[in-house]
């Protein structure tokens, strides 16, 4: 018998920092809202598995949104964007965000990110902390330079084989292949836009010596990090969360850079435990 998700799709239309963005997301749930970013050049598919969860959507309102340039989201519908080479910023990328929660009406949504959205998670606690109930960084750091580089989109290269190729070895070996081969999958579809996003990645993104600036009392930050990934490698995951004032890291043994996509029962039990901490963080404040 035929199975009807119960995840549905809206496309909203907002203004940020003069662009026009029609945004499309995914959502199902009731409760606290959790507003999930995807990785680099990739799109709300990785989500899924959260998004059809009933352990989570029965307490959280998930919401899982495609960037603009990504997925279903079009680049902005007001300006001859083809002209100019595109390069996420940090304030940029932070203004996006707020304005989407803003027109939503969600009040104080818990922001989870992973990769460079989980970079941008950083930036959120940093710059508008007030905003959020928490922020839930993974596969994050306070630096990740390195990977803006110009053969991502190589002229005498196939760009969707490129940057689907950089993530198979970030995955950890025991994970599904059928959910290894899709997340390589999403990938063959984001290459236009990842270069520009790696701009924020390793270049505009840079919290060296402003963590300390991050009251995670105040806006709780649980970071969450593969022990497979050599991209973000725990330790740098680690070393971030303990300059941060009341910061908090989770080991995710057996799992990769991308968590919630490759291998998502695995992500789910320490998606539960950042929660749970979250909420304990948040009553006693």
């Amino acid at each position: 018998m035929a199975q009807i998700s119960p995840v549905t799709g809206h496309y909203i239309t907002i203004e940020v920092d003069d662009c026009e963005y029609k945004v499309f997301y995914l959502e199902n749930g009731n409760g606290q809202p959790l507003i999930c970013q995807h990785t680099a050049g990739c799109h709300n598919h990785q989500w899924r598995g959260l998004l059809e969860d009933v352990d989570i959507t029965k307490k959280y309102r998930v919401i899982a949104y495609d960037l603009p340039r990504h997925g279903k989201s079009d680049p902005p519908h007001n300006k001859e964007w083809w002209k100019e080479e595109y390069k996420l910023t940090a304030r940029h990328f932070v203004n996006f965000i707020v304005t989407l929660c803003d027109a939503l009406g969600l009040e104080k949504p818990i922001f989870m990110g992973s990769s460079f959205g989980g970079n941008v998670a950083l930036q959120l606690a940093w710059r508008r902390p007030e905003r959020f109930r928490a922020v839930i960084p993974v596969e994050a750091a306070d630096y990740a330079p390195g990977f803006f580089l110009d053969w991502w989109r190589h002229p005498h290269a196939n760009a969707a084989q490129v940057c689907a190729s950089g993530t198979w070895d970030l995955m950890a070996p025991m994970s599904p292949d059928q959910d290894r081969w899709l997340t390589w999958h999403y990938y063959t579809q984001g290459s236009e836009a990842f270069k520009g996003d790696l701009y924020f990645y390793s270049v505009d993104h840079d919290l060296r010596g402003k963590l300390q600036e991050i009251d995670g009392e105040k806006c709780p930050v649980v970071m969450l990090t593969g022990t497979y990934d050599y991209l973000t490698p725990p330790s740098a995951t680690e070393a971030t969360a303990n300059q941060i004032k009341g910061g908090a890291y989770i080991a995710m043994h057996d799992i990769g850079h991308f968590p919630m996509s490759e291998n998502y029962p695995v992500f789910k039990k320490y998606l539960e435990e950042a929660l749970d901490l979250i909420e304990a963080k948040v009553r006693k404040k």
